[in-house]
């Protein structure tokens, strides 16, 4: 068994232990009473956040569309350093559709409140409804989805539990789906929050100029109803705070977040709470292209009855983006804690910064207690183009805008064709992996720039490797090559690979590549293990470690 760098064993210490962990990459506290934004530098596109049981619990969740395991769900003292402690959503139905990488689909904008002892997550499915999870304890397990409201179209979705005990709902519509966008509706539901009372009615329409409305969160405060949303779409968006003295309506609106001066585009579409100590706050994305939606930390100022959001400048009751600034005051000092990206596979759970790129099977691969996971060689179909079509892939988030990931890994064999290796996956994707040819391996890099349209995988041989080691049985008999891996990032989304032998020095191999975002996601890193559409036993593909720094 190999010996755990002290970082990771401590990461790799139950929930109440991880709070030492710090990123080599990216760590938005700055130890000196300042944080610098943004406080997660990963794709949690459309973030929501609420306030816990204790008041001193801060749990944020954000969309996962097609990925499982699904909404993910993160924790914080000071909402700052973040952990990540689970996920509510362990697979999506129908199977026939999430079963294979339905990319974009599934999980849009979800908003997460805690209510009456209880925690419940509602999202919106734009092609079967809105959807509803719930549980006493978020970082245990969630319970099954409810389908509280079928049909097509109906997105970005937030309950309001009123002081009488009525349960409201706002929600967005995706043109794509509905034929209708920038509006919003509030329905009214059962007081359990599980079946609509009647019908919507629109609340706000943003069609002239505030176009792209949508994303809304519901809240009640000072006596107003408030809708928060952003407007102007993803990149270049801006964040609307409406207030009424009824759920339906009419609502008074401001834009209370704006770019302005800064080089924060887009900032918009999050989640506002009030801390115990009595400060307030939102959380927002900004989209970085291929890097995905990160998430930002802004100050809010009740003024002249409205929530700016930021720094106002000028009066106007708009603010811009805080870059470094002042983290709040929770009533002590909380250790530094990162989401966690590199792993040893040292214990018989997956990390949980993984995500497969549809729901699981046993068949793609498994934790063991014997210091590796193990990726089987998914068969790819007859008519493989490229790997768009791949279920299997094992990924996470990229956690900064430059970073290294390195590897450890060991292929089998069984048969012509099977190959494993390190992957940077979106729209378009390349790869470095280890492929049998004959009695013998090629390391490959393996291209695709426009996957999602369609276009044939490029494979270029990098080298010409000899087995590491050879069975001697005479049953399905395997080549195994161990190898290691790395990928590189640097600023503006360009990648490199290298590879060594023997974990020491490494050989700069293949073409730079310029990552692409996924649909609706941004480009994410980890495992591919693949194989023709052959018959017969699948390989496999021992992981022994990955390890992320500078």
């Amino acid at each position: 068994m190999k010996k755990l760098p002290l970082m990771l064993m401590l990461a790799a210490m139950p929930f109440a232990s991880q709070a030492q962990y710090r990123s080599e990459v990216w760590c938005p506290d700055n130890g000196d009473g300042t944080y610098t934004n943004p406080i997660i530098n990963a794709d949690y596109s459309d973030p929501d956040i609420c306030v816990g049981a204790s008041g001193e619990d801060f749990y944020m969740t954000a969309s996962s569309f097609q990925c499982a395991p699904g909404l993910p769900i993160l924790h914080s003292k000071d909402l700052v350093n973040w952990q990540i402690i689970g996920h509510a959503l362990r697979e999506q139905k129908p199977y026939e559709v999430f079963n294979q990488p339905a990319h974009g689909m599934g999980v849009w904008a979800p908003s997460i409140r805690y209510h009456d002892g209880e925690y419940y997550i509602y999202w919106g499915d734009p092609d079967y409804g809105v959807y509803m999870v719930k549980t006493k304890n978020p970082a245990g397990r969630w319970d099954d989805p409810v389908l509280v409201i079928p049909g097509k179209g109906m997105i970005d979705t937030c309950p309001l539990w009123d002081e009488d005990g009525r349960c409201y709902l706002a929600y967005a519509y995706a043109g794509s789906r509905a034929g209708i966008k920038s509006v919003l509706s509030v329905i009214e539901l059962t007081p359990d929050g599980t079946k609509p009372i009647g019908n919507p009615a629109i609340v706000f329409d943003g069609n002239n100029v505030h176009h792209t409305a949508e994303g809304a969160k519901f809240y009640k405060h000072d006596g107003y109803y408030w809708i928060m949303c952003p407007a102007g779409g993803v990149a270049t968006g801006w964040q609307l705070a409406m207030r009424s003295k009824s759920p339906y309506g009419p609502y008074e609106c401001k834009t209370v977040l704006a770019q302005g001066e800064t080089n924060v585009n887009g900032p918009h579409q999050g989640g506002w709470i009030r801390t115990k100590q009595g400060e307030d706050w939102f959380v927002h994305f900004q989209d970085k292209g291929a890097y995905g939606r990160v998430v930002h930390l802004q100050p809010v100022t009740w003024t002249k009855g409205w929530p700016v959001m930021g720094i106002d400048k000028d009066g106007d009751l708009c603010g811009e983006p805080v870059i470094t600034y002042k983290k709040p005051n929770v009533g002590k000092t909380y250790p530094i804690q990162n989401p966690v990206e590199s792993d040893e596979f040292n214990t018989p759970e997956l990390g949980k910064q993984w995500q497969w790129h549809a729901n699981y099977s046993q068949y793609y691969g498994q934790p063991t207690p014997y210091g590796f996971f193990r990726l089987y060689t998914h068969k790819l179909s007859e008519n493989y183009v490229n790997l768009w079509e791949a279920p299997s892939l094992l990924l996470q988030k990229t956690p900064a805008d430059a970073f290294t990931a390195t590897t450890k890994l060991k292929l089998a064999a069984k048969r012509e064709g099977q190959f494993g290796g390190l992957i940077m996956m979106g729209r378009g994707y390349s790869a470095i992996v280890v492929k049998r040819v004959g009695d013998a391996f090629q390391l490959q890099q393996l291209t695709c720039d426009k996957a999602d349209g369609g276009k044939a995988e490029e494979v270029t041989v990098l080298a010409e490797l000899k087995p590491t080691e050879i069975d001697k049985i005479q049953y399905e008999p395997a080549i195994y090559e161990e190898i290691y891996l790395r990928l590189t990032v640097k600023e503006g989304a360009k990648m490199t690979f290298a590879y060594s032998l023997n974990g020491k020095k490494y050989k700069s191999v293949g073409k730079e590549f310029c990552m692409r975002e996924g649909k609706w996601i941004g480009a994410k890193f980890g495992f591919v293990a693949c194989q023709p559409a052959a018959k017969g036993s699948m390989g496999f593909m021992d992981v022994d470690w990955i390890r992320v720094t500078k």
